[in-house]
C-alpha cells in the first residue's frame, strides 16, 4: 500500500476536445500535486501557445495545482500533443485530430461576436488618405484571439495608433468593443475591393469554471467585403496633386517695421488635414525686391485623428532689406483639392508692406523686437550693414573664420585630452560621475509624435532620452522627475506595458502630465574632497 501511494499523485493532462478545425483552439489542462510548473516548450513545434492560466488548491491531502493553456494547431492532420515535463513527473501524449480550416461565417449584431468596418469616404480620390476603422464586438469575455485586416490590392494600408476598448449596447446586448484604426491610401482609380477583417479566438469565463464540462468556446467572425469607388484626379486639379480635407495658412509672427541692414522675422504656419509632412509642398516665401530672405528648416508636427494624418508645418524666415524704401511681401499661395466639396481651392496669406528706414536711423522698439526674431547667422550678417555684395563677402570671411576656429579648437581638445587623461581615470576609479550634462536627444515634439504614432515602448524610450543626461531606465526616470503627476503617468505607462494597465488611459495621462514638458529634480553638485581633513573630528 505504501508503494502504491506515489501512483495516486500521478500528474495527468487532458484536452476539452479531441477533434478541432485548424483555425480553432483547444484547451490543454494539466493537474499535478505540488507547485511544479509545466514546460510548454515541446508544444511550440506544432502549436501556437497562448492564454496561459493557473490555479492552486489546498485540501487535507496537500497542495494541488491546475494549469491550462490554449493551443492553436499550425497545420491540419493527426497531431500529437507531446508529453510535458512537470517537475519530476511527465504527462501522457494526447492525440488530436485537426480538420482543414473552414471560412468563418459572416456575423451580425445579436451574435456572440461580430465585426463591422467602415471608411470615412465612400468615393475617395486617388492618393487621398482615407480613415478605415475596424470594430470587433464580443458579448463574451475573450481569452485569446487574432484580429486581422488583409491589405487590399491597389492601396497602401497601415495601422495607426493602438487598439481602443469600450462597451456598447447593440440589439439589446452589452458588447465589449475593440476598435482598430488604419489609414488607407488608394494608388489607382477604379473599384477598390477591401477584404473583410477576420477574427479567430476563444471566449469563456475562464479555464476552470467549466473544467469538466466545457466542450467548445471557440469564436470566429468575418466582416463583409467592402468596395470603394476611387476617383481619378480631375482634369482641372492643381499640380502638384494635393487632395485634402482642409488647409489653413497664417502668420504667427511678423515685424512691425524694417530697417536697412537689420533682420526682421516672419513665421508662417500651415495646418493640413489629410496629408503627411512628406506630401506637403515646401513653405517658401515669394521673391521680395530689395530684400534678402534666409529660411530656417521646416518644423513638422504630425498627428493622427480619426485615422487620418494631420500635419502642422512651421517655418521662420529672416528678412534683411538692403536699402531704405517701401517693400511688400507678396502673399503665400498653395493650391489644393477639397475632397469634401470636390472643387479646387487656394490657401492664401495677405500681403504685408513696410517702409524700410535708413540703416543710420535710430532703432525703434519694433526694430529691436524684429532683431531678436531673426536667426543668429542672418542677424550677424545684417548688423554688419552689408549689402548684397558685402553680405556675400561676409559669408566667405565668416566661413574661413569658423574653419580656423574649428582647427584651433580641435588642437586644443587633443591637448586637453592628453593632459587630463589621468584625472579622468582616477575619477572613474573612485566612482565620481561626470556632472557635465549631455544635451537631450529628444524634444517635446518627439514625445508628442511617439504618443500619437508609436507604441508604449517608444514613448518610454523618448521620455528617457529627454533627460539630460539620458536616463538609463524607467526607474531612474521616475527618480529624476519632480512632478508627482508626471511620475504617476510614467507608472501607469509601466503598468500598461508589463501589467494589467490600460494603454489608452496611460497615453491620455502622459499627454496631460507632459503637455508642457518634463519637470526635473534639481540635484546640487557637491565638490569632491581633494584632501582629508587636517584634524579629524
Amino acid at each position: 500500500m505504501l508503494l502504491a501511494l506515489p501512483a495516486l499523485a500521478q500528474t495527468r493532462a487532458w484536452v476539452d476536445r479531441d477533434s478541432i478545425a485548424a483555425n480553432e483552439t483547444v484547451t490543454l489542462n494539466i493537474r499535478t500535486d505540488g507547485m511544479a510548473r509545466p514546460d510548454y516548450d515541446p508544444l511550440q513545434r506544432d502549436f501556437s501557445v497562448s492564454g496561459r492560466s493557473s490555479r492552486t488548491e489546498m485540501d487535507g491531502s496537500g497542495v494541488h495545482s491546475l494549469y491550462a493553456v490554449a493551443l492553436q494547431p499550425r497545420r491540419a492532420g493527426r497531431l500529437v500533443i507531446p508529453a510535458l515535463q512537470v517537475g519530476n513527473a511527465r504527462t501522457q501524449p494526447i492525440l488530436l485530430q485537426v480538420e482543414a480550416a473552414s471560412a468563418p461565417a459572416l456575423a451580425r449584431a445579436g451574435d456572440d461576436v461580430f465585426i463591422e468596418s467602415e471608411a470615412d469616404a465612400a468615393s475617395p480620390y486617388v492618393q487621398q488618405t482615407v480613415g478605415w476603422v475596424v470594430r470587433l464586438y464580443s458579448a463574451a469575455p475573450l481569452v485569446s484571439g487574432q484580429l486581422d485586416q488583409p491589405a487590399p490590392d491597389g492601396a497602401a494600408l497601415q495601422q495607426v495608433g493602438e487598439d481602443v476598448r469600450f462597451t456598447r449596447d447593440v440589439a439589446g446586448r452589452r458588447y465589449e468593443v475593440i476598435e482598430r484604426r488604419y489609414q488607407l491610401v488608394p494608388e489607382r482609380s477604379g473599384a477598390l475591393t477591401i477584404p473583410g477583417a477576420v477574427f479567430e479566438g476563444r471566449g469563456t469565463g475562464g479555464f476552470f469554471e467549466e473544467l469538466f464540462g466545457d466542450r467548445g468556446g471557440a469564436l470566429s467572425a468575418r466582416a463583409p467585403t467592402r468596395v470603394l469607388q476611387v476617383q481619378a484626379a480631375p482634369a482641372n486639379a492643381p499640380q502638384p496633386w494635393l487632395p485634402l480635407r482642409s488647409l489653413q495658412l497664417r502668420y504667427t509672427s511678423t515685424p512691425r517695421d524694417l530697417r536697412a541692414g537689420s533682420a526682421g522675422g516672419v513665421v508662417i504656419e500651415a495646418v493640413a488635414d489629410g496629408a503627411t509632412a512628406a506630401q506637403m509642398p515646401e513653405l517658401q516665401l515669394p521673391a521680395i525686391d530689395g530684400v534678402q530672405v534666409f529660411a530656417d528648416p521646416v518644423q513638422a508636427d504630425e498627428t493622427f485623428r480619426e485615422g487620418r494624418p494631420r500635419v502642422k508645418l512651421t517655418r521662420r524666415f529672416a528678412l534683411v532689406p538692403s536699402q531704405a524704401g517701401a517693400v511688400t511681401l507678396p502673399g503665400l499661395r498653395i493650391d489644393w483639392w477639397d475632397v469634401l466639396a470636390g472643387s479646387r481651392r487656394t490657401a492664401t496669406l495677405p500681403p504685408i508692406s513696410w517702409n524700410v528706414t535708413d540703416a543710420g536711423g535710430a532703432a525703434g522698439a519694433g526694430a529691436a523686437a524684429t532683431d531678436t526674431a531673426a536667426t543668429p547667422i542672418a542677424r550677424a550678417a545684417a548688423r554688419a550693414g552689408l549689402g548684397r555684395a558685402g553680405l556675400a563677402r561676409g559669408w566667405v570671411l565668416a566661413t574661413l573664420l569658423f574653419a580656423a576656429l574649428w582647427l584651433l579648437t580641435l588642437l586644443w581638445a587633443l591637448h586637453q585630452r592628453a593632459h587630463h587623461g589621468s584625472h579622468r581615470v582616477q575619477a572613474r576609479a573612485s566612482g565620481a560621475s561626470d556632472t557635465a550634462a549631455t544635451p537631450s536627444a529628444h524634444t517635446l515634439a518627439d514625445l508628442r509624435c511617439a504618443l500619437e504614432t508609436g507604441d508604449l515602448g517608444d514613448v518610454g524610450d523618448t521620455l528617457r532620452l529627454m533627460a539630460t543626461p539620458p536616463a538609463r531606465d524607467v526607474d531612474e526616470l521616475l527618480q529624476r522627475l519632480d512632478d508627482p503627476a508626471q511620475r504617476d503617468a510614467v507608472a501607469a505607462l509601466q503598468r500598461a506595458r508589463w501589467g494589467n494597465g490600460d494603454g489608452a488611459r496611460a497615453r491620455q495621462a502622459l499627454r496631460n502630465a507632459f503637455a508642457k514638458g518634463p519637470k526635473w529634480r534639481r540635484v546640487a553638485a557637491s565638490a569632491p574632497a581633494l584632501l582629508p581633513p587636517l584634524y579629524p573630528e
